[in-house]
């Protein structure tokens, strides 16, 4: 079987036996020793230690990763004003596709409605954060040290500095083309690592969607089912429908071959809900099976699962909407 069919089956199986072990415990269909058993040892011990270890062994990748490929990537584009067309290029797009699915969000929550009828007027001890400034989130893109933003994750961080660096290989001359090639075998060796962890996925996909749908009973959803549909619809609506405008538009292929060949991504976006943990998997699809330059992907991917949150976008849009009407 290829890796994308044992990652669906193994989602496919996940869900099921999480949805049954659901059922039985929660409907006090075995004795009440062997649910315990089951829900200590089995839900919360084996399927949620090998999820989790499994979903931090990727993430354990994604900053070698992105300051690896995208070091690659903007040293060997070479030319600052191809860099810049490609930055300009990318960055354009992602706001678009940005702005259409916040405004998709917006525009069906308000028409359909999902909080109206749900009274939380009520008050609350809730106080929410001060939003930083414009000028204070600018700020914090740019590191004051690179090794503390890859200790902690700052992926924008370590992407400025990634950029900063490629372009001064870019322009060091023979210095710069040796450091390359040797940047360019540590790629490699990133990527073999992260398939090794790819041929694991499977288990850990399993593993994940065991225990979630173990412990979330349908009553969360019934309970949410406007809000929950609301969010959906979108998500497909953006996900099939203005990607295959944009693909239709600017490049002419056949949208339904292209979401073909990304399956792998999606199921595996759908089974870690992680960005960066999908970021191995999408960078090595859109260079083996898509077909892309590797400077191209290099430079893109990184960038796009830091700042181009559609998803999340949708999600934060109909919340917002959400939580007025209700």
């Amino acid at each position: 079987m290829s890796l994308t069919r044992r990652i669906v089956t193994a989602m496919v199986l996940g869900i099921a036996v999480g949805g049954l072990l659901n059922v039985i415990i929660a409907g006090a269909l075995m004795p009440q020793m062997i649910a315990s058993w089951v829900t200590n040892y089995l839900i919360d011990g084996i399927f949620d230690t090998v999820g989790q270890i499994f979903v931090r062994s990727l993430k354990l990748m994604v900053v070698p990763l992105v300051f690896v490929s995208l070091l690659c990537g903007t040293a060997s584009l070479g030319n600052n004003a191809k860099m810049g067309r490609l930055a300009g290029k990318a960055i354009g797009l992602y706001m678009l596709t940005t702005a259409v699915a916040i405004s998709l969000a917006l525009s069906l929550a308000i028409l359909m409605g999902p909080g109206q009828g749900i009274n939380l007027a009520e008050t609350t001890d809730f106080t929410a954060k001060e939003a930083p400034s414009f000028k204070t989130t600018l700020i914090d893109i740019f590191p004051d040290n690179p090794v503390a933003a890859m200790a902690d994750g700052q992926i924008l961080q370590v992407i400025v500095f990634a950029v900063l660096l490629g372009v001064a290989i870019a322009r060091s001359g023979d210095t710069g083309s040796r450091l390359l090639v040797f940047l360019d075998d540590l790629n490699k060796v990133v990527m073999q690592t992260v398939m090794l962890l790819m041929n694991l996925a499977p288990y850990g996909i399993f593993c994940l969607l065991a225990k979630l749908f173990a412990g979330l009973g349908l009553g969360v959803i019934v309970s949410l089912a406007g809000y929950f549909f609301v969010v959906l619809l979108a998500l497909v609506l953006h996900g099939l429908g203005s990607y295959s405008l944009l693909l239709a538009m600017f490049t002419g292929l056949n949208p339904w071959r292209f979401f073909g060949k990304m399956k792998a991504p999606m199921a595996f976006a759908f089974s870690t809900a992680s960005s960066g943990a999908t970021m191995p998997v999408t960078l090595r699809t859109v260079k083996q099976d898509l077909g892309v330059d590797n400077s191209v992907a290099s430079f893109t991917v990184p960038l796009g699962a830091t700042i181009n949150m559609d998803g999340t976008a949708i999600m934060q849009g109909v919340a917002t909407v959400f939580i007025a009407q209700a």
